[in-house]
């Protein structure tokens, strides 16, 4: 078999998506499995020892430009793939592998891809889990009727590069001293994700006052909340809380949380990540919920409010007030972390 898959374009879905492939290796373990996906998604698909190479989507997500779909599964065509996966729901995902000429093209129903598709699921919501739903494609749709009938599903497990995350550490003046706990309190979907600054500091100053030290992760974008975090600790504990937001590349971040005892994340990219290089993972949700793309560790502890309106699944509260997140307390993540033993 030499597979190709059209891969996901957000950074959580990248990483649940190994999934897919480390079964698609137990079933075929001499199978060649290539994954087509976004220019940044490179590096992470280079710490899945399943994936033999990663090609690189030379179109922007949203953009059709059939020419250019055309161009490029034409020239797919000299690699002979005998089955394509293809886990976007969209429509123009699956022009590749036919304009290919890849004859097995396994996907969900989703955006009028009867044609588009030779092996068409049409029962997704009988697979609550996104993780699921990735791995039921890697068995005949005949006996794949819902979640009962996957067999234990495995995590998502990112190599780490010991001799990069020294050089990283390194080059950032970290040291592993004290032990760490990483935040990572950005979230690229919305604000509705972001549990506040104010909440994030007090976890931060009651960790450090317990000889931790703290790693702010996230990416430029996230630098004005993780300077705020650090700015609202008093001076005696700055000194052991490391703002990195937007001082490192994303295969630096993998290195650097997997050096990390324990993380706390809203849900996010990075959450993902966390989980899959082992990490201990405090998973604060807002408006999501844990039901469809939870962490993916053995040991998770996740923490919400209550009320009535959440999940909603919103970018932004539809009320204005954000309670999902601001009446969660901090203390509530300081007795997950205690949890864990720490």
């Amino acid at each position: 078999m030499k597979i190709l898959i059209i891969g996901p374009s957000w950074v959580g879905d990248m990483v649940m998506s190994q999934c897919l492939y480390i079964t698609l290796k137990q079933q075929y373990p001499d199978a060649e499995i290539d994954v087509l996906a976004p220019a940044w998604c490179k590096p992470i698909l280079e710490r899945m020892p399943e994936v033999n190479q990663a090609i690189e989507m030379p179109i922007g997500h949203g953009e059709f430009n059939l020419r250019g779909r055309y161009r490029l599964g034409k020239q797919l065509r000299a690699n002979g793939y005998t089955h394509a996966y293809i886990l976007p729901n969209s429509a123009k995902s699956a022009l590749i592998p036919l304009f290919a000429g890849i004859p097995i093209r396994t996907g969900w129903k989703g955006e009028s891809r009867y044609g588009l598709l030779t092996d068409l699921r049409a029962n997704k919501k009988a697979f609550g889990l996104m993780i699921e739903r990735y791995c039921a494609l890697a068995y005949p749709k005949s006996e794949m009727h819902g979640s009962d009938a996957l067999p234990p599903l495995p995590y998502p497990a990112l190599t780490v590069d010991s001799e990069h995350q020294q050089r990283a550490m390194a080059r950032l003046g970290l040291t592993s001293e004290r032990p760490i706990i990483g935040l990572c309190p950005g979230a690229e979907f919305g604000p509705a994700k972001r549990w506040p600054e104010q909440h994030y500091a007090q976890v931060a100053e009651a960790m450090i006052q317990q000889g931790y030290q703290v790693w702010l992760f996230g990416s430029g974008k996230d630098q004005s909340v993780t300077g705020a975090i650090k700015s609202i600790l008093p001076e005696s504990a700055q000194a052991a809380c490391h703002n990195l937001a937007g001082q490192t590349n994303l295969i630096e971040a993998v290195d650097l949380l997997a050096a990390c005892d324990i993380v706390v994340s809203n849900d996010s990219g990075l959450m993902h990540v966390a989980a899959a290089v082992g990490c201990k993972v405090v998973a604060v949700y807002g408006s999501t919920s844990p039901d469809y793309t939870p962490p993916l560790s053995k040991q998770v502890a996740i923490v919400h409010t209550d009320i009535e309106c959440r999940p909603c699944f919103q970018r932004e509260c539809p009320y204005g007030h954000l309670k999902c997140l601001k009446e969660l307390p901090a203390s509530k993540v300081t007795q997950a972390i205690e949890g864990f033993g720490a």
